[in-house]
């Protein structure tokens, strides 16, 4: 794609007013990072209503492009802490907040959303770029201390994944569709899809490291078993790496004739967990598997 001007960009507000109107064309997609530009002020609209921004609230941003959704997030929030790849977007943004009230209430952090260090918020907004869906949800869910909500906008058939899986059930508590998305405004067709979410609270006693290093390996093909999975190329051979890490740790002596396949053969067969296939399987049967590993000394963070 060709490098952008910044003719192309100083034009971007005014596009996007001009087009919103006739409601023709409502993202705009730049491939560069996957990301997706709300045009249609209804859908922005849409989006920010349902967080139910309070007057004290600081609110987390992800992937703000040029503005659109942080605009009116900005009229409501005490606070908004904006996260953007783009620096060209980031350039946009600020240019569209200065000399405005609402600078002094916007902080910009130009870079990877899911390497950021997150700074405390009550309410998390997202359009998502897509190819982040699952790392931005980890993250997140990840953060301490947990957000109040979350309104966040994916790909319909990620969004549909959200409710139904047990591995983002674990740590989520509610997951409601607000509505469905398409080109030319909201409606009940397939398209984009803006979700909201609670995380839960107290959640799971587990490090989310390890939860998400075994939901790797369990949904790494969620139509095959779980033994299938776990006995996949490299699996098992960094799985005895995790163990003997472990056993220098906690001064454990290490056996010389070790058979970790024979190990992870007997917890998934003494868990019932062997045949089951992930697609199957709710949170009790991954927080039992988990701790059976763990008994055993194996980890997977």
């Amino acid at each position: 794609m060709p490098k952008a001007t910044s003719d192309r960009f100083s034009r971007l507000h005014k596009d996007s007013q001009s087009e919103s109107s006739s409601a023709r064309n409502p993202i705009f997609n730049t491939e560069r990072f996957g990301q997706h530009i709300l045009k249609n002020p209804q859908v922005a609209q849409t989006i920010v209503e349902k967080a139910n921004i309070k007057p004290t609230d600081i609110v987390l941003e992800v992937g703000p492009g040029t503005g659109n959704l942080t605009v009116l997030i900005l009229e409501q929030a005490k606070q908004v802490t904006a996260v953007e790849m783009d620096p060209r977007m980031a350039a946009e943004l600020t240019k569209r907040v200065q000399g405005k009230p609402s600078q002094k209430k916007l902080s910009l952090i130009i870079g990877d959303f899911v390497k950021a260090d997150l700074p405390y918020f009550d309410v998390c907004i997202s359009n998502t770029p897509y190819q982040i869906s699952s790392p931005l949800i980890f993250h997140l869910l990840s953060h301490r201390p947990l957000p109040r909500i979350c309104i966040l906008m994916f790909q319909r058939e990620f969004a549909l994944r959200l409710g139904r899986e047990a591995e983002y059930r674990i740590m989520v508590s509610s997951i409601r569709q607000c509505a469905t998305i398409r080109k030319g405004g909201l409606c009940d067709a397939c398209g984009e899809f803006s979700g909201e979410s609670g995380p839960r609270d107290p959640p799971p006693p587990v490090r989310f490291e390890e939860f998400d290093g075994l939901g790797r390996i369990v949904f790494s093909r969620r139509n095959k078993t779980v033994h299938g999975n776990f006995m996949a190329k490299g699996v098992v051979e960094m799985l005895e790496r995790n163990w003997r890490t472990w056993c220098s740790e906690t001064n454990q002596i290490i056996e010389d004739d070790v058979n970790m396949k024979a190990k992870v053969e007997k917890i998934l067969d003494d868990t019932g967990n062997s045949e089951n296939r992930a697609a199957k399987m709710d949170v009790d049967d991954l927080l039992k598997l988990l701790s059976a590993f763990h008994d055993a000394g194996i980890h997977f963070a």
